[in-house]
């Protein structure tokens, strides 16, 4: 960038005062302004209507032209085309020398026409301020202007939307959370929080089975401890507590904040969420280990729920367990009830049957007949051959021969007897073969029965132990204790989390907005 040379302003206002006239005047700034052309290296100006227009000209600039050609007689049609008019006619328009001269035609026709109204005296003269035009600014000159112009623009437009940022974050964000803060230090009642521990066992079973290898682990009362979880957080333990300690009374006392405070009119379901919010219960399925935490608004009042609460669980384990535990066993009970009473009813039946025939045992009594018959067979077939050898002698002794032949007699007379008598028991429904049949089916009856009931017996000793042995336990691990200090509300935390939140709020209800507007824009 050339500098310009520095030219030594001609004092036209002292020459002026000295008494030069205004025809000197003019040719001396006509020189001072060619001179300061010709220093500054300017070109010609442009005389076609495009070449005027790109110059740039001021609107100043134009009036002047316009004046000095309707003072010329030039009939100009705009206001560039009396420059390009007045420059066609070799007359610069915003030359020093024409402005003066315009100036002071205008003055003296003022002053002529001052004159011919009235008489004025002469008047002390005061330097006026120099109000001529400046020079003519070129063009990268008029765009650096024109830039610094835009980067004003910019910066305050940038001032003022930040200002309407930081009113929308304060607005929107700050002063929320300010609202929150003051209620979490000032207003909010605090709360004493008891925690405890505690944990469902199984009982140790044998390792022969899948239920053995894992009644050591947490996987073995993982459904129950879910259990446990689901009631302790449901309304029958929360009916349990208002019977008992009258939960909903404690929370509808005056001094506690009207956030926490629960309304006098307040149904089971509003008590309910009250309820969840105070009672934290979370089960660990790593360690097998049930976690809670009970807040109100006194430390001792926190402990008696925990124990409560405690209380109702163990209860629920145990029924739980019983349960199980009746569920298995009555089976194994109605068996073996079963096979008692079929074997009773077994045994009866032998001891009926044993009482119908009046003797205990059938099959004795016809072999005792079947004995004496062979008997007497026996001692008729010895007598006969007597009989015989007697018969053999040639004088056979009548006497002997009668005898024998009589005892013979009488021994068929007995067999026939006895014949008739097993003819008897073995012949009819009420025989004795038939009583011996029935009682040795009764008493087959009655060792099965005997085998099912032993059976019965021993399946009910197993169940019952397997039983036993998946008995649950509850244990208590960590025992409420009164806490000296509030636990809530956590102040610095709950504050800094509402911050957070109103401003992810603010965030994405400003992209949303932003999207919505470009693609309305476009």
């Amino acid at each position: 960038m050339t500098t310009k040379p520095k030219v030594r302003k001609y004092n036209w206002r002292h020459k002026a005062q000295s008494g030069t006239s205004p025809e000197a005047r003019s040719d001396a700034m006509a020189r001072i302004r060619s001179a300061t052309q010709a220093s500054s290296g300017e070109t010609q100006p442009g005389t076609e209507l495009d070449d005027i227009k790109r110059e740039g000209l001021t609107g100043r600039q134009l009036r002047i032209a316009r004046r000095l050609a309707s003072k010329h007689g030039l009939a100009a049609t705009s206001d560039y085309d009396a420059v390009r008019l007045l420059r066609k006619k070799g007359i610069d328009p915003f030359r020093r020398s024409n402005l003066l001269e315009l100036a002071s035609a205008n003055a003296s026709a003022k002053t002529d026409s001052d004159e011919t109204a009235a008489v004025q005296l002469p008047q002390p003269v005061s330097e006026a301020p120099q109000t001529l035009p400046g020079p003519e600014m070129s063009p990268a000159e008029r765009r650096d202007r024109e830039i610094g112009q835009i980067q004003k623009d910019i910066a305050l437009r940038r001032k003022k939307k930040l200002a309407a940022l930081f009113a929308r974050l304060a607005v929107f964000v700050f002063l929320p959370t300010f609202v929150v803060g003051y209620y979490f230090y000032r207003e909010a009642t605090p709360m004493y929080a008891s925690d405890s521990a505690f944990s469902i066992l199984q009982a140790d079973g044998g390792g022969g089975t899948i239920g053995g290898l894992l009644s050591g682990t947490q996987y073995a009362t993982a459904q129950d401890s879910v259990s446990t979880q689901e009631f302790l957080e449901s309304k029958d333990a929360l009916e349990r507590l208002e019977r008992d300690m009258g939960f909903s009374q404690i929370f509808k006392q005056e001094w506690i904040d009207p956030i926490q405070r629960l309304p006098q009119d307040a149904s089971l379901e509003d008590t309910h969420k009250l309820y969840k919010r105070m009672v934290t219960i979370g089960y660990d399925p790593s360690d097998g280990i049930v976690r809670m935490e009970v807040a109100a608004p006194e430390p001792e009042i926190a402990v008696e729920l925990s124990q409560r609460l405690i209380s109702y669980a163990e209860e629920r384990i145990n029924s739980l367990s019983g349960l199980k535990r009746e569920d298995q066993m009555r089976d194994a009970r109605e068996g073996f009830e079963a096979a008692h009473s079929e074997r009773r009813k077994a045994q009866e039946a032998l001891i009926e049957l044993q009482l119908q025939g009046a003797l205990l045992d059938p099959e004795n009594v016809i072999a005792g007949l079947r004995g004496r018959i062979n008997e007497i067979e026996v001692a008729i077939q010895d007598k006969e051959l007597e009989l015989a050898a007697l018969q053999d002698n040639r004088r056979p002794n009548q006497a002997k021969v009668d005898g024998v032949s009589a005892d013979i007699a009488r021994l068929e007379v007995v067999l026939a007897e006895l014949n008739a008598e097993m003819l008897d028991a073995s012949a009819g429904e009420n025989s004795l073969a038939r009583l011996s049949v029935r009682i040795q089916m009764a008493q087959a009856d009655l060792a099965a029965r005997d085998m099912m009931l032993q059976t019965a017996m021993q399946q009910m000793e197993t169940t019952r132990s397997e039983a036993n042995r998946k008995v649950r336990y509850l244990t208590v691990s960590v025992n409420p204790v009164e806490a000296q200090d509030p636990t809530y509300p956590r102040k610095f935390e709950n504050t800094i989390l509402a911050f957070l939140l109103f401003a992810g709020i603010y965030l994405m209800i400003s992209l949303t907005a932003s999207v919505l507007r470009e693609q309305v824009s476009s």
